[in-house]
């Protein structure tokens, strides 16, 4: 049994059921879950949470997303992506009239400073009208900055949002439309990458709920020539990125080949919160640990002293005391500049904490509570026990 995260990299074709199915195979396991749905046409990353960790499937799940999308102008699909049945199209020429057109800049418009609209377009002809290129250039840029920040997006009907207890995709499948009410989501950047009309190549970093594929409907139709996305790539979920992905071939030949090896492909539950102060359990009350029992502030010493809520009340710095070293405290796992975790039922001002044995053996996350005479103490909030 295997506990921890892995990073797929699920190709195209596969659902995200079907990588998962296929990876208990290979793991010779059956507690495995996915982190989110990544639809069957795209790849990408698409982390894999085993044994204990698919405790946090869904905290992983919640994590900022990068994309590389293509886009392809003048289409529009029943899906939204270029899988569906087309429902409207026009002429590459008539793509080329819209976007040359200066009628139809968005409101706020971007600035194109620093942006060289020839490096960004490579498509037929604006080699040699530089002006024209430019003009579209900042076209497309201009209303994808429109697109940025805190945004309403409306759910496809092609997804698995369930309304009244019904998937929408087996709605759609039976030609039925319903009311989607609008999502708010967040597009942390929109950065164009390649113009090669009637395709454009964008990165992404957005909220949890995003659909890329609506975001480029909505895209295209601000731009007043519709658009269906072309091709999906997702490049990271919160740390989880495409440079360690390995495809499930890959996976399956490292599993027959060396199978001692995968362990050192599984990211340890606990580097998941690694953001989060550290603490060791007493042997003395180490019962209470495996119980899951609340526990005091004398059961416990926090790895980096500074971290110790009852370091406000004395401080040892004060009294001359030795508080470690600065390895002890060392950031370094920090992942990367990677948003700040988010739990859920966490009180403002409650401290959370990653806990272990004198050993090193990590047992799951305490949170603090006042207790007795007004000591800290630390009850479980979510527990990973080794053995289990």
């Amino acid at each position: 049994m295997h506990h921890g995260m892995l990073t797929v990299y699920k190709e195209k074709g596969y659902t995200s059921s079907d990588a998962v199915a296929r990876l208990r195979g290979i793991m010779r396991m059956r507690k495995i879950g996915h982190t989110g749905t990544l639809d069957p046409d795209a790849e990408g990353v698409l982390p894999m949470c085993l044994g204990n960790a698919t405790r946090i499937c869904e905290l992983i799940a919640d994590r900022e997303k990068e994309y590389v999308a293509v886009m392809r102008l003048g289409v529009r699909t029943d899906t939204q992506d270029m899988s569906g049945q087309i429902l409207a199209r026009i002429p590459d020429e008539k793509v080329l009239e819209i976007l040359k057109s200066k009628d139809r800049d968005p409101a706020g418009s971007a600035t194109l400073a620093g942006v060289d609209a020839q490096q960004l377009l490579s498509a037929d002809g604006f080699d040699a009208d530089p002006e024209e290129g430019r003009v579209i250039c900042k076209k497309i840029l201009d209303t994808a900055a429109s697109f940025t920040g805190e945004i309403e997006q409306i759910p496809p009907m092609y997804s698995a949002i369930k309304v009244n207890g019904k998937r929408l995709y087996d709605m759609a499948r039976k030609g039925i439309s319903v009311e989607r009410k609008p999502r708010r989501i967040t597009i942390y950047s929109l950065r164009i990458e390649k113009v090669e009309l009637p395709l454009v190549t964008m990165r992404v970093r957005c909220s949890k709920g995003t659909y890329i594929r609506t975001l480029c409907e909505d895209l295209g139709n601000a731009l007043g020539t519709g658009a269906a996305m072309q091709s999906l790539l997702r490049t990271r979920v919160g740390n989880f990125t495409l440079e360690e992905a390995l495809t499930l071939d890959q996976l399956e030949e490292i599993a027959k080949s060396d199978p001692l090896s995968l362990s050192s492909l599984i990211r340890p539950v606990d580097s998941f919160f690694a953001d989060l102060p550290a603490a060791v359990c007493t042997d003395d009350a180490l019962r209470l640990l495996k119980n899951g029992n609340p526990l005091t502030q004398g059961e416990l010493r926090f790895l980096c002293p500074e971290e110790d809520p009852l370091r406000s009340v004395a401080s040892p710095a004060d009294s001359g005391e030795e508080t470690g070293t600065s390895a002890d405290c060392d950031r370094s796992y920090d992942r990367d500049g990677d948003e700040d975790i988010s739990l859920p039922g966490i009180e403002t001002g409650q401290q959370v904490i990653r806990m272990y044995d004198e050993a090193g053996s990590f047992y799951g996350l305490y949170r603090s509570s006042p207790g007795q005479r007004g000591r800290t103490r630390f009850s479980a909030y979510k527990m990973f026990l080794p053995e289990s």
